[in-house]
């Protein structure tokens, strides 16, 4: 390699880490009262933060929801396509969900907000527009833009996510501080903490069980499922034949594709709307097993079973990264 090709390798990269951080110190200018009612409205919300994105942006909501959460932020990662087709179930009244697109054009998105916000969840753009068409659906706009991308043809994303990751961990730190989070509580969610002691642990130790678990049989009014999904509290009910064999789970998202779809609530059974051989984990299964198991499947709840396959609890997300200060458990 000839010298002068070394200088145009290292100019090159000199040139894209320069665009980039001029990217990121143009935000300053844009931190201001939009961004603190984005603050605000996270730090009164009862529910979680969603981010969505697609693409590139979708790695980086990724990242955003991954730090949100580490921090004390509980925080999940809604994937566009997969709203649309179902996991919009997901989403409780309450949430924020804040919505990453450079153009604001993102056809997926827009599909799904309008739908985000009758569920009751506001919504925080980070937008690289913040005239697209995207911001009309939203509560808060914080503008991400970007003069140009590093990229030289001006069209793979780069200076464009690295301004949003920005934004995103000014975000995490500004909650950080505001909720006094210090250090031994992200030890608590870090591998030398609570949050790597609850995943090595069992399921049977962090599972809600006996009288706690939502159950009714197969062949069940669907109101009476509805009934017991709302006392236990832990969104969804366990259908169960005899003998305790699971039959199939209904959530709330189950309920509410229901609804969309017509059902008469009053004279369904439980039959009419769950979902069939629901996703199952021995109790003697690690945590670890069980937070792998939900992401593959993207599911909030797994239904656990003893070694002849009876139901004997049922495990929620929550479960597993911490409803509450963990304290191993006996069986």
């Amino acid at each position: 390699m000839s010298e002068a090709s070394q200088e145009s390798i290292i100019e090159t990269a000199k040139a894209v880490l320069k665009l980039e951080a001029q990217g990121i110190l143009g935000l300053l200018k844009r931190i201001g009262p939009p961004f603190e009612e984005a603050v605000r409205m996270v730090l009164s919300s009862r529910g979680r933060v969603v981010l969505t994105g697609i693409g590139k942006s979708g790695l980086i909501a990724r990242k955003i929801a991954a730090t949100l959460t580490s921090t004390g932020t509980p925080s999940v990662f809604l994937h566009p396509v997969e709203a649309l087709h179902g996991d919009l179930g997901m989403v409780r009244e309450g949430d924020v969900v804040i919505a990453i697109s450079n153009s604001g054009r993102t056809l997926e998105l827009n599909k799904i907000l309008p739908t985000l916000r009758e569920l009751g969840a506001k919504i925080i753009g980070f937008l690289g527009d913040p005239i697209s068409p995207m911001a009309r659906y939203c509560d808060v706009i914080v503008d991400v833009g970007v003069e140009r991308e590093a990229c030289p043809l001006n069209l793979a994303p780069t200076s464009s996510t690295t301004a949003a990751l920005a934004m995103g961990d000014a975000l995490s730190v500004v909650l950080l501080k505001q909720k006094e989070f210090k250090e031994e509580d992200f030890r608590r969610f870090h591998p030398g903490g609570s949050l790597g002691e609850r995943l090595r642990s069992k399921v049977f130790q962090v599972m809600s069980k006996g009288e706690k678990v939502p159950m009714v049989y197969k062949g069940a009014r669907l109101m009476d499922a509805i009934v017991e999904m709302d006392k236990k509290t832990l969104g969804a009910v366990i259908v169960i034949e005899e003998g305790k064999a699971p039959a199939g789970i209904i959530t709330d998202g189950d309920l509410r594709r229901a609804i969309l779809k017509g059902v008469d609530l009053r004279s369904a059974t439980v039959d009419d709307i769950m979902t069939v051989s629901p996703k199952t984990i021995s109790m003697h299964q690690n945590n670890s097993e069980a937070l792998r198991l939900m992401e593959i499947h993207e599911i909030m709840h797994l239904v656990v079973v003893d070694d002849s396959h009876k139901v004997v609890g049922l495990l929620h997300l929550h479960d597993l990264l911490g409803r509450e200060d963990f304290r191993l458990n006996g069986q």
